[in-house]
């Protein structure tokens, strides 16, 4: 029966798109593209709408909500009151893509923009912190190894690190960053425990809470959808870290260095190649049903295609360039608007 819905729902707004939204632009059309979701994701969506914007079309609006909180609002339905594009620092879920399918967005397209890099830093004035994701999971896990978190200082958790308070400002749980953060760097440090690898096999769900639910207790402090205040905390603040995605640490290095992960420090190189455990695709999510009928769609996603590459002003920005090969793929996909196939997502 909801699959019935679902697929009614679907035609409907496809057939007459305005009644399914109704507070747009003149005739109940709307003439701007509407972006929502991440924060990392935001500055190069800015800018591709801004260049957009020197043209014919209005610039999009771009709204910086985390990518969970794009995907929500995108997935709300077909129709001039709903976005057109989210932006997003990690790939959709299957339950996302569900309840788009479910509130009649049948045709999601996905593209991949490029790479990014989930990157910890510390005031140029730092102590030099060097770390790795064990480390990181026993310093900012609830349930480090299944026992309550105690550590207060660094040097608690290895006696090689600094005696210093363990303080560390990220995302929220709404962001694609926090997302990152837990299944990149936390699981992948709660996985070096036997113990762990086994309770994955036993109990999936005391697993994935065990390698990834972060304290709640003030050594990890969440700054909203904001990575610049981020920024200006740790520059302000020699002894604090932040997370956030590497284009801002790139752009404040006369605040910022970066914070090595396992010898390997956040780098343009070393997100690229992805020898940096926290490199991550970045990806835009398309609403098919909204191309030819909300002016500037399909212009705005061509547009990335224009902005992606090596001579492209979205490097300047901070982005990674993907591979040739993802890069040929991706501008296919965006040229046809090729739907995304949901059994590839988790």
């Amino acid at each position: 029966m909801q699959t019935i819905k679902a697929s009614v729902a679907a035609t409907i707004c496809v057939l007459a798109l305005s009644a399914c939204g109704g507070s747009g632009g003149s005739g109940g059309a709307r003439d701007q593209v509407r972006v929502v979701g991440s924060s990392t994701v935001y500055p190069f969506s800015t800018a591709v709408a801004e260049k957009l914007g020197e043209g014919e079309f209005k610039a999009p609006i771009v709204e910086s909500t985390g990518t969970g909180g794009g995907m929500k609002a995108f997935c709300e339905g077909v129709g001039f009151d709903y976005p057109d594009v989210s932006n997003a620092s990690r790939r959709m879920k299957a339950s996302e893509h569900e309840l788009c399918r479910t509130n009649g967005v049948a045709d999601v397209v996905e593209i991949q923009v490029g790479i990014d890099g989930i990157a910890f830093a510390e005031s140029v004035n730092g102590p030099n912190m060097k770390l790795t994701p064990r480390q990181i999971y026993a310093a900012l896990a609830a349930n480090p190894f299944g026992k309550p978190n105690a550590a207060t200082k660094w040097s608690d958790i290895d006696p090689s690190l600094p005696g210093i308070a363990i303080m560390v400002y990220g995302p929220p749980s709404t962001s694609g960053t926090r997302d990152a953060l837990e299944e990149l760097i936390l699981e992948a440090g709660c996985k070096t425990d036997p113990e762990m690898n086994a309770l994955k096999k036993s109990n999936k769900d005391e697993y994935k809470a065990t390698c990834r639910e972060i304290r709640e207790d003030g050594y990890y402090v969440e700054q909203g959808e904001n990575d610049n205040l981020i920024v200006k905390k740790v520059a302000e603040n020699p002894k604090a870290m932040g997370v956030f995605g590497y284009s801002f640490l790139e752009e404040n290095t006369d605040q910022l260095k970066g914070v090595p992960m396992s010898g390997v420090t956040p780098t343009y190189e070393s997100i690229s190649d992805f020898s940096y455990p926290g490199a991550r695709p970045l990806y835009i999510y398309v609403k098919k049903a909204h191309v030819g009928k909300v002016k500037g769609l399909q212009e705005y996603v061509t547009e990335w295609t224009s902005a992606w590459g090596a001579q492209g002003y979205l490097k300047e920005k901070g982005m990674v360039v993907s591979p040739d090969k993802i890069r040929a793929k991706n501008a296919d996909v965006a040229a046809n608007m090729t739907v995304l196939d949901p059994a590839e997502l988790k």
